[in-house]
């Protein structure tokens, strides 16, 4: 087979030493969202390549202040449904290590791991795009923020928010946390203590590297603040770390995979706080 990259002592030398300590791969961390408590996943069964998820209408409930007439029940209420459906795409990462400088493939497995944590963080922040759409136009990105907060619970959603803050917008909330008006409050105290932005307005906040321009596409992405409702995953068997004995290679596949899909069930359950164009 040409032109595959086999990687063996004799490339992959920084690999190969006496004694390897632990190692920290810039630029890679655990999914924010494969967990599910952001947001939900779906299991997904083997034998369908799809997830379809029901969103349901809201009805009007009735008071009954006497009999309408004898033996007749009050009206019923059928609520609206439409459905999404979720397809799942197949991720993967591969690397072949040949046997020589004897390379541990455990290391190599996680990194191969870390590439699909990186693809399905990817993959849920493009979606993100589909939020609605806030411009920033005030200096205190803080006060954008309870209006989003403010948005979201006017259009109906009472249920837990989570934000998601763009790691280039880290420093402006840091900040604003720091200043004066959150002056010798628990969360500025909390906040300078641990570098953690931690809870504003009720709404757990963490940060990502993954969320910004270039994957939601939409130009001065700043944060992400959303309910469980807003966007659904769907899963089929979760991750895959698998280590093949491969002869003609002289060594082993180390192949990392996810059956994966991601879409916005309710646009209007989450924003997407952006800069003014």
């Amino acid at each position: 087979m040409a032109n595959e990259a086999y990687g063996s002592g004799l490339n992959l030398d920084a690999m190969v030493v006496p004694v390897q300590a632990a190692t920290v791969f810039a630029a890679q961390e655990a999914s924010l969202y494969l967990p599910g408590a952001l947001v939900p996943m779906v299991d997904v069964p083997a034998g369908s390549a799809s997830a379809q998820v029901a969103v349901m209408g809201s009805v009007a409930a009735q008071t009954i202040t006497s009999e309408a007439s004898e033996g007749v029940d009050f009206d019923a209420k059928l609520p609206t449904d439409t459905k999404k459906t979720i397809a799942l795409d197949l991720i993967a990462a591969r690397t072949v290590l040949r046997d020589l400088g004897g390379i541990d493939v455990e290391n190599m497995s996680r990194i191969m791991g870390n590439a699909i944590a990186t693809a399905v963080d990817t993959a849920v922040s493009a979606e993100m795009a589909n939020l609605t759409q806030q411009e920033i136009t005030d200096a205190n990105l803080l006060h954008e923020f309870y209006e989003a907060v403010g948005a979201i619970r006017n259009a109906g959603e009472g249920g837990q928010l989570n934000a998601v803050i763009s790691a280039a917008a880290y420093h402006e909330f840091m900040q604003h946390i720091g200043s004066s008006a959150f002056a010798a409050a628990d969360v500025q105290n909390a906040a300078m203590r641990t570098g953690q932005i931690g809870t504003i307005a009720g709404v757990p906040c963490y940060v990502s590297s993954y969320l910004n321009d270039t994957n939601t596409g939409v130009t001065g992405t700043k944060a992400a603040i959303f309910s469980a409702d807003a966007l659904r995953g769907a899963t089929q068997g979760g991750v895959k770390v698998e280590i093949e004995r491969r002869a003609a290679a002289v060594g082993s596949d180390v192949i990392s995979s996810i059956a994966f899909g991601v879409d916005t069930l309710d646009a209007t359950r989450g924003i997407l706080l952006k800069d003014a164009a």
